[in-house]
């Protein structure tokens, strides 16, 4: 679909850019404020709690596919250049739905011919939370990728991986010329998550800011459609 949105300030929106941590979700608004939930309906909740959300921008495959892989995934790998490992392929649904890793890979292989990355199949839970979260929520939800979103930012790939102190820095400054605020002081989110979350969180706020306004870019053009009924693509 489309980005309604129809232009205005940024201050016109508050809309929120969510990343997965190790111990839950990392929620970052555009007015400089930080949350941290157990569980993405939590998260969200406590987001409300100061307010109405334009948009959530969330780290996450939203659009899961059945027999193949994504061009949402193909599309961000090519825009990230260097940084392409970090964009890895959504599995099918039915090897989400898979209890050991052996049983996911087995099942990808026989579907798609390829095998399932342990790091893939780790997400699975957070992948299939969200994708139930978002069949009944009312908020606006999009999918992203923090490395799509750095390298539109900057118009160009990044050099150094986000692990890295070159890299937060690289970031960093990004946000900073993007005007995307972190304060130092998030609550518990900054006690709860790690650099590299709040910073992919961070710039999840510049790309559901860009949509609010009706100027994100959706990849592909026009989103895939799958069984489940999401529309599936990566928005910088």
């Amino acid at each position: 679909m489309n980005n309604p949105g129809s232009g205005g300030s940024d201050g016109e929106y508050r809309v929120m850019g969510v990343d997965a941590c190790k111990k839950g979700w990392v929620g970052i608004t555009n007015d400089a404020r930080g949350y941290f939930g157990s569980n993405i309906e939590s998260l969200i909740r406590s987001a409300l709690e100061d307010g109405a959300l334009h948009v959530i921008a969330i780290d996450i495959p939203i659009g899961l596919p059945e027999t193949g892989p994504r061009q949402a995934d193909a599309l961000a790998r090519k825009l990230v250049g260097r940084r392409a490992s970090s964009v890895f392929s959504t599995p099918i649904r039915a090897a989400l739905a898979a209890s050991t890793h052996a049983e996911a890979t087995a099942i990808s292989a026989k579907t798609t011919g390829k095998g399932l990355s342990q790091q893939a199949f780790g997400l699975g839970k957070k992948i299939l939370e969200v994708d139930q979260w978002a069949r009944t929520t009312s908020q606006r939800v999009i999918e992203v990728h923090p490395e799509v979103c750095f390298a539109s930012m900057g118009g160009g790939h990044l050099r150094h991986p986000k692990s890295t102190w070159a890299g937060s820095e690289e970031r960093r400054g990004l946000l900073a010329s993007a005007g995307i605020t972190v304060p130092g002081d998030i609550g518990i989110a900054g006690e709860m998550a790690g650099t590299d979350d709040v910073l992919d969180a961070a710039a999840a706020v510049w790309t559901a800011l860009r949509f609010a306004k009706g100027v994100a870019i959706s990849h592909p053009l026009a989103p895939e459609r799958f069984g489940d009924g999401h529309d599936a693509a990566i928005w910088a």
